[in-house]
């Protein structure tokens, strides 16, 4: 099996696509006071930014100089869709998993899979991917599992690749933290460090009996498998979510409903990290839930825009728990969102509800870019947005506000390129496509 991540994806083509970002910062999300981060560059990491954090939170943590962008979904699934062609050269069996992740089935690709030939194929594929992407890298794992290459594709982040040799899982496995495993999420990880396990061979030495009486008997099971690199799950080529879900069948009986609304809050998260990674949002929120006496009800309430901000779907699922109760106990919980589309238009890129300026960074504006008397501001600009100018040619928004947009003119194949600011209805300004990376011939 092989694992494919692309680095940092969603702020790795913005970089692309404008040459004065390389190197700097750069923060991809809402880019008002209600926004959350989908990605941060590396750079941006160094100080804290991360996935997921408010957007207010990460413009503390980082310096003066660091963009933040709305997203531009058009580009990355084009630039994706040339990746993902990329790995169906590789094998027939090719399972994306997100927007930037994937699976691939080697040995259905008729490969030599000795660990020699293997390892230059990785090397072969990363190369073949920034030449194909322009500049945008990934993290190769390559293992005898989905486990073992989705673990190996994570240790040596960015442009990493690694290699687990077969009958070396466990060496590899084993000094890892239990939180690397899929299903170990903080609750978890709380139980399991109470009992004094720390690492995958901690969890190893636990008795499949223990497990069970400690997180449930499908959740037991699973963790004594993974201890042990056990992982039969075979890659799905091609398959295309309707919804996103993720639900959780307790070991007892719950009737509290501030444990039910934190359980809640815990699967909004994942499911609302799950949309993010795959670049949708969804319209539908439902509520599954599994009475003591096995009875099963869904609820479901749909929102007059998609949304991929689990702070909204934990809100909307806890009401959707509070109007159908938890009389007698609950045994299941599931919270899933579903009518899903490719663009995020709720509070993941949701802007200031006012007309203060917006810029994608921090930095003093250049001196033509100090504005004029306010005037209305323009909704149609946002940071980040490609852009074409009938006399200046193609660039991106660098801010907006009071009556004014500010463009820089560049794109992936020139260089840093000039700042200029318009009026917002400068009837030559308008939206453009996304710019091509590739060179004409």
């Amino acid at each position: 099996m092989l694992h494919l991540d692309l680095d940092a994806f969603f702020a790795a083509v913005e970089q692309r696509d404008k040459p004065s970002l390389r190197g700097r910062p750069v923060v991809v999300g809402g880019v008002g006071g209600r926004g959350v981060v989908a990605t941060a560059s590396y750079e941006a990491r160094a100080y804290g930014a991360r996935s997921a954090m408010s957007t207010a939170e990460a413009r503390r943590r980082c310096p003066s100089g660091t963009a933040f962008l709305g997203g531009r979904f058009a580009a990355y699934r084009r630039t994706s869709e040339v990746v993902m062609g990329l790995l169906r050269e590789l094998s027939p069996l090719v399972e994306p998993v997100s927007i930037d992740e994937a699976y691939v089935d080697l040995a259905a690709g008729g490969h030599d899979l000795s660990v020699a030939a293997v390892t230059e194929l990785g090397r072969d594929l990363k190369v073949r991917i920034a030449a194909a992407t322009g500049g945008v890298t990934g993290s190769v794992g390559i293992g005898s599992s989905k486990l073992m290459a989705k673990i190996g594709s994570e240790l040596q982040k960015p442009d990493g690749l690694v290699v687990v040799p077969p009958g070396g899982e466990l060496e590899l496995l084993h000094p890892l933290s239990v939180t690397t495993l899929g299903g170990v999420g903080p609750a978890t990880a709380e139980r399991l460090h109470q009992v004094g396990v720390k690492t995958v061979g901690d969890l190893a030495a636990k008795s499949l009996a223990d497990l069970v009486a400690l997180a449930g008997r499908a959740h037991g099971a699973g963790l004594y498998a993974l201890a042990r690199a056990e992982d039969d799950r075979a890659v799905v080529p091609d398959r295309e979510a309707k919804s996103v879900s993720h639900e959780e069948t307790f070991e007892r009986d719950l009737t509290d409903l501030a444990v039910l609304g934190r359980e809640i809050d815990s699967m909004a998260g994942r499911v609302g990290k799950r949309l993010r990674d795959s670049a949708f949002s969804g319209r539908t929120v439902t509520l599954k839930l599994r009475r003591y006496d096995f009875t099963t009800l869904t609820r479901s309430q749909t929102l007059p825009q998609p949304t991929d901000d689990p702070r909204q779907i934990a809100t909307i699922a806890r009401r959707l728990l509070a109007d159908a109760g938890a009389e007698g106990g609950l045994r299941l919980l599931g919270v899933g969102v579903s009518g899903l589309s490719l663009y995020a238009q709720g509070d993941l890129f949701a802007e200031d509800d006012d007309d203060a300026p917006m810029t994608a960074t921090e930095e003093t504006a250049p001196e033509d870019a100090v504005p004029e008397p306010p005037l209305p501001a323009d909704k149609r600009w946002w940071p980040g947005q490609d852009v074409r100018h009938e006399e200046q040619g193609a660039g991106w928004v660098w801010g907006r506000g009071l009556g004014r947009v500010t463009v820089r003119f560049e794109g992936p194949l020139t260089t840093p390129g000039p700042v200029r600011t318009l009026a917002a209805d400068d009837p030559l300004l308008q939206p453009a496509d996304p710019p091509d990376w590739r060179p004409t011939a």
